[in-house]
């Protein structure tokens, strides 16, 4: 079972808040941690790719997720 199921299955029983906010923290520094490798692994490949050939719609396309990521 994922992390956000335990969550909605959380909430809907009930369960202490507390409990709740500490399974959510973890949900977000999963997510955070896998955004983490993506984005290195784009840098790492795609990005060096983009500014080696000209490719500036690839540059800011990652921008762009940045902006979107970091909200």
């Amino acid at each position: 079972m994922g992390h956000l199921q335990t969550v909605k299955n959380m909430v809907e029983r009930g369960d202490d808040c507390s409990d709740v906010l500490i399974q959510l923290a973890a949900v977000r520094s999963a997510l955070n941690s896998t955004g983490k490798i993506i984005l290195k692994d784009h840098i790492a490949h795609c990005l060096v790719d983009a500014v080696e050939t000209g490719d500036m719609k690839t540059v800011e396309q990652l921008n762009q997720a940045i902006d979107q990521f970091m909200r």
